[in-house]
């Protein structure tokens, strides 16, 4: 029987533009471009400023962003992009053919990025409030609290509403900081030009060979790269040339503050820092407007964490790594998309973080080790990538790995100090991401294993017959039933059991539908099996793993195209008020879901699994939330879930 296949649309990705430049430093480099307002802070500490650290201390800085930042994401993990799209998921769809256990360093990396974007936007706005003291310094403690929670609050508030329209002024606003940033450390270096001279490799090598807190500096500096992964996550809003030439100007601008923080507290050695170095190297007449920049840069940042959240989370439901929960579209903004859930988890998260930790200073000590943890994942699968897609040899493989291990195994070490300082937070919520995930994925590989498929040609006869038996009240011109067998011919036992024996529906077409979750982001295609003429058929759509499944729109979609090929014929009865199209016949979906059954006997890991599974989705999206399908044109069925089916005792006759 004829397959027909067709492809729906396909993505169109950024150009280099000057437009695209500007909307990259709007969206790509919030998290990385507002790392200045805390990171010569958290490396000076409240230990006494000494003129070997804050050189040492620069010249790790520099290196970091020249090693970590340039090399290892702008010019080779960009590269590693699925169809324009980035991030840990992306990366791993590349390689996940090779090696079936590459999905639990995707896990690991995902659910620390996770962990870690919850603290990225309570650090940064604080970080920027904070600067308030040194406009007025009556400003309490509880007032900056107060400010932060409040523009956090109304952050998270927005997300529902889309931010089509605030987006647009994103990058005016970051070029704005950018220009700013770069200003003032020139600013700075005018008064000391001999921080310039921290470049030069041997003043980091000092440090961390010769200082008893190298490992503590270590961890600070760390903070200056954190925004690195996020920047590959958001490849796809942007592209790829638009991030790589944006960043020269980006990376001018974060070393030239570096270096002028670094002038500053040269010129202050021997002190005790008692304000933030970002801070303090601004003229005073301009201190207003630098805390009013930093606070919008700040704000750009979280949403920049926030919007790439859903984004990670929607990639990770669509590789059966998290649980269904509803997705929704807020605007017509390309690709944006907002999570309730995930919105409502993330802003009891930085709420709970302000309210612990009460300022930034204290927040660093949480801040790095998750993300620390999702580079090293992110190396791992890189350089599995490079071998096995790009081919790079043994000897090229193994020196990125020995260098990215070292550099960030060095990172990982120091961000440990931090653990009893607040990095067991970040962890603690990483172990509870990746224990989500591995339920969710676990459970879908026990059903996928067990699952009872039966031949749809073998019962088409039965169907054929049942559509015809005009005895029978008619339950729906169209009878939908969503299938996760992946064969042509093949469909769920419960399935046939629901429409043949459990209430017997008759229809006049009978449709099972199958989605395939491409490792491609875009794709919109689909192929359509007929096992029986103008009654009984399977569609296969095969959407990408960024695409709303959207399957009512989708199926009409598909029977228009098949009643203007001549495929299929309706009822010349059947009519519509509406002349200018075809009316198809309504539909009914019925939608199968599984309870677990008490007869199950399975080994106690699969039984927590199950359990857990069943718990998670009991608090997750309805199917037909999921499946994008009208409650009015749904009948929901409830149906015992087997997978290994115990056998009770043989109970004794007693007579009487």
């Amino acid at each position: 029987m004829p397959h027909y296949i067709k492809k729906m649309s396909h993505q169109n990705h950024h150009r280099l533009s000057a437009a695209g430049l500007l909307v990259t430093l709007g969206i790509i480099y919030g998290d990385i471009g507002t790392s200045p307002l805390y990171v010569m802070k958290a490396i000076v500490g409240s230990a006494p400023i000494q003129e070997s650290t804050i050189f040492g201390a620069i010249s790790c800085v520099f290196w970091t962003l020249t090693l970590q930042t340039t090399l290892k994401y702008i010019i080779l993990t960009l590269r590693a992009d699925n169809n324009g799209e980035g991030g840990i998921f992306s990366l791993y769809s590349l390689v996940k053919r090779n090696k079936t256990w590459l999905i639990y360093l995707a896990m690991v990396g995902g659910a620390t990025l996770l962990a870690d974007g919850i603290i990225t936007p309570p650090i940064s706005v604080s970080s920027a409030i904070e600067g308030l003291r040194q406009v007025n310094p009556a400003i309490t403690n509880t007032e900056t609290i107060s400010i932060t929670i409040a523009i956090i609050s109304v952050i998270f508030l927005f997300q529902r509403f889309g931010t089509a329209i605030v987006g647009r002024s994103f990058g005016p606003v970051m070029f704005l900081w950018f220009v700013m940033l770069g200003t003032l450390g020139v600013y700075q270096l005018s008064f000391n030009a001999d921080i310039l001279k921290a470049i030069n490799p041997v003043y980091a090598y000092r440090l961390l060979t010769e200082s008893p807190n190298s490992f503590v500096i270590l961890g600070a500096v760390f903070l200056c790269t954190t925004g690195a992964e996020a920047l590959y996550s958001d490849l796809g809003h942007c592209g790829k040339k638009n991030i790589q030439l944006s960043w020269g100007f980006v990376k001018l601008a974060l070393l030239l503050n570096y270096m002028g923080q670094g002038a500053y507290l040269l010129n202050h050695t021997g002190e005790v820092l008692a304000t933030n170095p970002f801070y303090s190297v601004m003229p005073q007449w301009f201190l207003i407007f630098g805390v009013a920049i930093a606070t919008l840069a700040a704000i750009i940042a979280s949403q920049a964490l926030i919007t790439g959240s859903y984004t990670l989370v929607s990639e990770a439901i669509r590789l059966n790594l998290f649980p269904k929960v509803k997705v929704k579209f807020p605007s017509n903004l390309k690709g944006q998309i907002y999570i309730p859930l995930v919105n409502s988890a993330l802003y009891l998260g930085c709420v709970f973080i302000i309210l612990y930790f009460q300022e930034s200073s204290a927040m660093e000590g949480a801040y790095g080790l998750a993300i620390t943890i999702t580079m090293i994942m992110t190396t791992l699968l890189l350089a599995i990538y490079l071998r096995m897609v790009k081919r790079w040899s043994y000897i090229l493989v193994g020196l990125f790995l020995g260098v990215y291990v070292f550099v960030e195994g060095g990172f990982l070490i120091a961000n440990l100090f931090k653990f009893m300082e607040g990095g067991y937070i970040t962890l603690i919520i990483s172990a509870f991401l990746f224990l989500l995930m591995f339920v969710v994925y676990a459970a879908h590989k026990i059903k996928t294993d067990y699952a009872d498929l039966v031949s749809i040609s073998k019962y088409r006869n039965d169907l054929v017959a049942l559509s015809n038996d005009l005895t029978l009240p008619k339950f729906a011109t169209h009878l939908v039933f969503m299938s996760k067998a992946l064969g042509d011919d093949t469909v769920e036992s419960k399935i046939l059991h629901s429409i043949l024996e459990k209430r017997p529906k008759r229809a006049d077409f009978y449709w099972f539908v199958n989605i395939e979750v491409t490792d491609e982001p875009y794709t919109l295609e689909y192929k359509v099996f007929t096992h029986y003429p103008n009654d009984v058929y399977r569609v296969k759509m095969r959407l990408g793993f960024r695409v709303q499944q959207r399957v009512n729109s989708y199926l009409r979609q598909i029977i228009s195209d098949m009643v203007k090929n001549e495929e299929i014929k309706l009822d010349e009865n059947y009519h519509s008020y509406t002349k200018s199209k075809p009316y198809l016949g309504d539909f009914r979906f019925v939608i199968v879901e599984e309870e677990l059954s008490y007869e199950n006997d399975l080994p106690i890991g699969q039984q927590f699994v199950m359990n857990s599974y069943m718990i998670i989705k009991g608090l997750t999206a309805s199917p037909e939330r999921w499946f994008g399908l009208d409650e009015s044109l749904i009948t929901v069925e409830k149906v015992p879930l087997v997978i290994r089916k115990s056998k009770p005792p043989k109970l004794k006759r007693i007579e009487v």
